[in-house]
């Protein structure tokens, strides 16, 4: 099997039943514990309505498209060891991994959250992620902050 994954490698997924979306259909996957996929999508489209209803919105997926689009790093630091030192080299990441990263980010950001419902947290995230704040949308920042920092190692990516 090749390092990469090509596109010939990609699973489609189907559309999520509410929205026709396959990026929902991929928050639900990502949201996902033990294989319990009902409980997950239930979760996820209370998230979604609760996060279209406290932005005033009337369509949630505008609301999420947005929020991941706010998360989602154009850059990333990969580890290279050259010459008996390792260097933190920045790479552009491509859309389909970009995603990853989003979904990835505020699953984890919502799961961090105390006190409240799994739903509830979601929602929160989202808002958060749609208004440029919270902890998904500071992992990007901090993410693009390293890469920064690192741009003057960008050289050794090519070698």
């Amino acid at each position: 099997m090749p390092r990469k994954v090509t596109v010939s490698l990609q699973r489609r997924l189907n559309p999520d039943r509410r929205y026709q979306s396959v990026l929902v259909q991929r928050l639900i996957n990502k949201s996902m514990l033990d294989g319990k996929k009902l409980l997950a999508e239930r979760a996820v489209y209370s998230a979604l309505e609760a996060a279209a209803k406290k932005l005033d919105s009337e369509n949630p997926l505008e609301v999420f498209e947005r929020a991941l689009k706010n998360v989602a790093p154009n850059f990333e630091v990969k580890s290279r060891r050259v010459g008996g030192a390792n260097y933190q080299i920045p790479f552009p990441v491509s859309g389909h991994r970009q995603l990853h990263y989003a979904f990835t980010w505020l699953v984890q950001a919502a799961r961090a959250r105390k006190g409240m419902s799994y739903a509830q947290c979601l929602a929160m995230e989202i808002v958060d992620a749609y208004n440029e704040a919270g902890a998904a949308f500071k992992k990007k920042e901090d993410t693009h902050k390293m890469a920064e920092a690192n741009r003057a190692f960008a050289h050794f990516a090519r070698s």
